[in-house]
């Protein structure tokens, strides 16, 4: 910028130069931060536009808030006012959805040995935001093409207006209010020539500014109309300094730079020169006020930079803490839980602690990522042991299914039931095996053992006279039962129900062949338990006691499958209820498990999980107990 001073002005002494130099080096220093931003401006006006659009703590906020919020700028604000809000935010979803796919890659590796070839993971919500980003990109370039044709245009408007001024100059004649229309007509095509690129800004300004001030002290101008505009002038300027004087109390520093950069373009490009008397004395006042302005800002920028370090250390002692979690021994799931909630406690303290200097960002980030990196690689290798034991659980209890198979079809009774009993106690003692092959190895298990058994049964217990006997009542009072009727009364009809169970009993065991009788008796009770107002887990309970007293009037193999069966149930329970808690933890934050729908849901079936196991735990007991008496 051509400044407005007197080069001739005189000095004390040496060392007042000195100070006198320094102080103008400092102002000058303040006045190039305002031309650089006019001059990134004078491309486009729309930048000015986006200092009114807050800039909110995008790297808080997830995924989905990025989205939308990206979504919510590119459909309502202009594209040149949003481009740092824009970069901002790719900037952050891109770092959260490279770390949730390094998490996706790990959970990938750890089921599949550690194997990553196969890994391809999709993101809806990574497609919708590229979408969104590069319709905000497309229109950002249409906007540039036309943007560069309008700036070289203005130039060459603004060339040649100075090309006049120029010759209007050089070919001054009498006429000086002529002269003196035709040089504001030119002023004022220029302040409505539009903006030129910011690279040829100040250059550009300069040579017009410095043809205008030719043009009023080099020419014979008509002294009065000249003074007329010095005034006019020296009054417009005075009017800037008086506001930059407010501005230099205002509050809210940042826009009050702002407003600054909007006086220092009226200055330059709408208010002509002032007598020469003047212009010094006006420009150091302006001058020193922006100095004034621009260290506050500067103290502002400082304090911002004080909170960045202070998130710092912040963010490193939370690295430290995670860190320190994934040093832990855990030798238990349960224990593993507890710490998987500890990690996502972390991970969302430190999302939420704020911005560190720029310069430590991308190292900082990586600390963090790698600390969960070496977290999730703990957890890892800890349920891939788990899986490695289900695995060899498997084998095991396959070989014990192919070993009751080849004994099934044995007719030597005496030396084959021990060994059948000791395949069935062996099976107990083996742990868990995985969810996918649970149903089908003990279904393979049971009935190789109920092959056998069935069979012995058959050729050992034939069919007494009592038994038909008990089967004859049984059948006449089954037909009796059906007629049976509750009254309403709670505590009646349970003694009544009760009743007809001891009665049943009482006629004794039926032949094997017929024992399908038992299951129409207790089809008739479950329909009636049902009818009672009992809680589901009481009227299951009530059914069960029910059935176990039958069992008990059997054989103890009848019995032992029973408590077999219940206790696999017990196993897939357990192993249903990791599976969704681990579910939780792979989909979501800790921030949003009470926001997301799906996760409520998971809750849900997690607690009715648990509800069931408690039911059947208690079944295990009530069979113990009846095995123990």
């Amino acid at each position: 910028m051509l400044e407005e001073k007197n080069d001739n002005l005189p000095v004390a002494d040496g060392q007042a130069q000195i100070t006198q130099e320094e102080t103008v080096q400092e102002n000058q220093s303040a006045i190039e931060a305002i031309e650089s931003s006019n001059a990134e401006e004078s491309e486009d006006e729309s930048i000015s536009e986006g200092h009114d659009i807050p800039m909110l703590h995008y790297e808080a906020m997830s995924m989905d808030e990025l989205t939308d919020e990206l979504n919510k700028l590119v459909s309502n604000e202009k594209m040149m006012a949003i481009r740092n809000h824009v970069e901002e935010i790719k900037k952050e979803f891109m770092v959260k959805y490279h770390h949730f796919i390094d998490e996706k890659r790990d959970e990938y590796s750890h089921q599949n040995n550690g194997d990553t070839s196969g890994f391809d993971y999709h993101f809806p919500l990574k497609h919708k935001f590229d979408s969104i980003y590069n319709q905000y990109r497309d229109q950002k370039n249409q906007h540039f093409k036309q943007m560069q044709n309008n700036l070289k245009h203005n130039l060459d408007v603004r060339t040649a207006i100075i090309e006049e001024l120029k010759n209007l100059i050089d070919n001054s004649g009498e006429n000086m209010q002529e002269m003196l229309k035709d040089v504001n007509d030119l002023r004022e095509r220029w302040k409505n020539a539009g903006p030129i690129p910011r690279d040829k800004y100040n250059h550009v300004w300069n040579n017009f500014h410095f043809h205008i001030e030719r043009f009023y002290d080099h020419l014979h101008l008509d002294r009065e109309a000249r003074d007329l505009d010095f005034k006019h002038n020296y009054e417009l300027k005075s009017k800037i300094i008086s506001r930059v004087e407010e501005l230099v109390n205002e509050e809210d520093v940042a826009k009050a730079f702002r407003e600054l950069q909007s006086l220092h373009k009226i200055w330059k490009e709408e208010i002509g020169p002032v007598s020469r008397e003047h212009r010094e004395e006006l420009w150091n006042r302006f001058s020193e006020l922006t100095k004034q302005l621009h260290d506050k800002r500067e103290v502002l920028f400082a304090k911002a930079r004080e909170f960045e370090v202070e998130n710092l250390a912040k963010k490193k002692e939370i690295i430290a803490m995670i860190e320190a979690v994934a040093n832990e021994k855990i030798t238990v799931h349960s224990a593993w839980q507890g710490q998987i909630e500890k990690i996502e406690a972390l991970r969302t303290a430190f999302m939420q602690a704020g911005k560190v200097p720029l310069e430590v960002n991308e190292e900082t980030w990586a600390a963090f990522k790698e600390a969960v990196r070496n977290f999730n690689a703990q957890k890892n290798a800890f349920y891939k042991d788990i899986k490695k034991d289900q695995q060899d659980n498997l084998n095991k209890k396959l070989a014990l299914v192919e070993k009751a198979k080849s004994l099934q079809e044995s007719d030597d009774f005496n030396a084959t039931t021990p060994i059948m009993k000791q395949i069935q106690e062996e099976w107990k003692k083996i742990g868990h095996v995985p969810r996918k092959y649970s149903d089908s190895v003990w279904k393979d298990f049971k009935d190789a053992c109920n092959h056998y058994f069935d069979r012995m049964h058959e050729k050992r217990n034939e069919a007494s006279g009592e038994e038909v006997e008990a089967f004859d009542k049984k059948k006449e009072y089954l037909e009796t039962l059906k007629e049976f009727q509750l009254t309403g009364e709670h505590k009646t009809d349970l003694d009544a129900i009760k009743k007809h169970i001891e009665t049943w009993k009482s006629f004794g065991k039926v032949p094997h062949a017929r024992r399908h009788i038992e299951g129409k008796f207790n089809k008739i009770l479950d329909a009636l338990f049902d009818k009672l107002s009992l809680s589901k887990k009481d009227a299951e309970m009530a059914k069960f006691s029910n059935r176990l007293g039958q069992l008990a009037e059997g054989d103890e193999r009848q019995l032992q499958n029973e408590q077999i069966f219940i206790m696999r149930k017990i196993d897939e329970m357990q192993g249903e209820i990791i599976q969704l808690e681990n579910n939780i933890q792979f989909i979501t934050s800790a921030k949003s498990k009470g926001e997301n729908p799906f996760v409520k849901e998971v809750q849900k079936s997690i607690d009715r999980h648990k509800e069931e196991l408690k039911t059947w735990k208690d079944k295990l007991k009530q069979i113990r107990s009846l095995k123990q008496e």
